[in-house]
This record gives structure tokens, sequence and C-alpha cells, in this order.
């Protein structure tokens, strides 16, 4: 069993992290680190976690021997220190998106990392579901041609008061939800975009976006002439859904990035149309079973710190552009590694969790 220290006990860990480890078969929860030592304790009765200890210990902890890697579920700007200095420790990590808040923070991230000679992976449990994973192959198979359109909308209400609503951490819902709009364009086209154009709409009125956009519509353009077209808001109603035109055809996966629910794909081409929906799973059972796995084998992610460094290039130019009003150039290198059919983990459910 790999063991983890889960750096932060919001309500991602609470709702999804803490439960799915438990789901991976390969993975134990060793300790907690929070600020509120009253709710770590609750956490940590209710999962049988040994450890709970305070930001202040969390050097200490790392120091010891009761931990092999840490799970960081912190607000982004705490994203880089905590990161840094678990690999100094030579502890593994496993990282939240968007990966840091600056491509300097992502790079000393990165560096550090290789220099210990563990592995820092960023969050992206769709790289281990299976609709995910299904639509990249439909793609690698030619089943609608050549990728050429792609367009998402993610989007809910988001409560106020929420961390994700805060400037100072680079909150905002490009950051929070327009990644994973980001990372499946990437990888469907199989290459980097060049390009971003954007525009934002931030109401008046409105205490939950008095630092934030509600609202963020960007556009992407990648060399063999790809567009992705996306829109993220904090401020409508619950949809995530994606679909990919080609030369042939053209697919749909809807529900696209949500974790409690199955993916459901409809395929069309040659006028004849399919629906699947996919066997639901624990997206973050899986994630961690794939990132122990790699532990336990020594071998790299495939969402390395590389991988979260891409998208955070490209959330970057896209924050510019809104800000601008002008396109913004985009300088990434092209990635090799792609999420592969072997990369799923058909965790199971949770059902056993506490929200505080």
């Amino acid at each position: 069993m790999i063991r983890y220290a889960v750096v932060g006990a919001g309500w991602i860990a609470q709702e999804a992290f803490l439960p799915g480890a438990a789901q991976s078969g390969n993975s134990t929860i060793a300790a907690i680190v929070t600020g509120d030592l009253d709710k770590g304790a609750k956490l940590a009765a209710f999962h049988n976690i040994p450890q709970v200890v305070g930001y202040t210990d969390y050097d200490t902890l790392l120091a010891s021997d009761t931990i092999d890697a840490v799970y960081i579920a912190l607000p982004n700007s705490m994203h880089a220190d905590y990161a840094i200095r678990a690999a100094r420790a030579g502890k593994h990590i496993m990282v939240e998106k968007p990966l840091a808040v600056s491509v300097a923070e992502a790079e000393a991230m990165i560096a550090a990392a290789k220099a210990a000679g563990v592995f820092l992976m960023t969050a992206y449990r769709l790289h281990h579901e299976p609709g995910t994973l299904a639509v990249l192959d439909h793609i690698a198979k030619g089943s609608i041609g050549t990728p050429l359109l792609f367009q998402s909308l993610f989007s809910f209400q988001s409560a106020l008061g929420n961390h994700r609503l805060s400037a100072a951490h680079w909150g905002g819902p490009l950051q929070d939800i327009g990644v994973y709009c980001v990372n499946a364009a990437r990888h469907i086209f199989g290459e980097e975009p060049f390009e971003a154009t954007a525009t934002t709409h931030q109401p008046k009125g409105d205490p939950r976006f008095a630092e934030i956009e509600a609202t963020i519509a960007a556009t992407l353009r990648f060399p063999s002439g790809g567009i992705a077209q996306f829109v993220a808001s904090f401020g409508a109603g619950e949809v995530d859904n994606y679909r990919v035109v080609g030369s042939k055809g053209d697919l749909e996966l809807d529900p696209a990035f949500k974790f409690d629910c199955a993916m459901k794909l409809r395929l069309r081409t040659a006028g004849v149309t399919t629906e699947t929906t996919f066997p639901q799973i624990d997206h973050f059972g899986a994630q961690v079973a794939y990132f122990s796995d790699c532990i336990a084998a020594g071998t790299p992610p495939e969402a390395d710190g590389a991988e979260g460094l891409a998208d955070m290039r490209a959330l970057i130019a896209i924050e510019a552009a809104a800000r601008t009003g002008k396109p913004q150039q985009i300088s990434s290198p092209p990635r090799i590694r792609h999420p592969t059919p072997d990369m799923v983990r058909m965790a199971p459910v949770a059902t056993h969790r506490l929200l505080l």
C-alpha cells in the first residue's frame, strides 16, 4: 500500500479524495494535514486515519517514515510551497489543478521533483475514466476522421465564500473548471494550442464576483487548424459537456467532466448514431490507484508536472487575452504522452464519506 498524507481537509478532500482512496485497492491515507485539528480528528476517526497534524508540523510529518506521498488540495496559491517542501523530503506529490499560479512556480515544482527523484503528478482524474478514454480512442482510430472543432460548456452556481472566488488564490471559473475544457481539447487534437482569444462577464451587484469574473468564453487555435471554443461559468445552471466535430462525423460526451455520474457518449458517423453509457467509477479512487501503480513500478505518471504546466500556459494566455482584448500567443513543447486506455482504473464508487 502506498501511504498518502492529504494536505488540506476542505470540500474536495472530504467529498472525493478521502472516500476514493479507500476504493483504490493499493493506497491508504496515513495522515491529514489541516488548519482545523478538531475537524481533522473527526475525519480521521471516520476514515480510520492514524495521524492528524497542523500546517506547522507539516515538515515534521514529511521527515517521518509514515507517508510515501502527499495529495495537495490547498488553494492554488499554496500549491508550490507545499509541493516543493514535499519533494525536498523525498515524497511523491499529487497536486490538484491548476498546478500553480505562475509558470515560474510550476517550473520550480517540476525542478524540485526532478532533483529529488520523486514523481509529481497533476490530478487529472479524467485520464483514468472510461468514457474520456473512449473518446480519445475513437479520435485515434479515426472514427470521426480528422478532429476539426471542439465546443464545450461547463457551468454551475458557485456558493459565496468559496476560496475559488478569491483573486488572491488565483480563483475563477477559468482556473477551476475551464482547465477541464483546455485539457480535453489538447488531448483531442493531440497537440498544443498556439493562440488564445477570450472575453469575460463580471456582473455588478453579485458579491460572489467582486474579485473575479462569473463567466469566461475562450477560443484556442491549434497548429493543425483545429479550433476549440468553450465557456466556463460560476454563475449559470449546471451543464458539462463537449462536442467534437471531425471531417467524417462527430461525437459528444454529456456529462463530460463531473465525478459523481456516469459519462454518456454519442457517436455519429456515416449516418449512423450510437450511444454508450459507461460504467460509473470512483474518479478519485481511480486516480490514486494509477499514481500508486506508478510509484510502485517506478514509472513516471502521464499527467506529470509538465502536463499541468502546459494547461497553465494556456490558462495564462486566455486570462491575458480577456484582460487586453487581444489575441495572445502560447508556446508549449509538444507532449509525447497522452492518456491511453491502459490508464483506466475501474475503482468502485465510494459511499463512505463525511462532510463537515
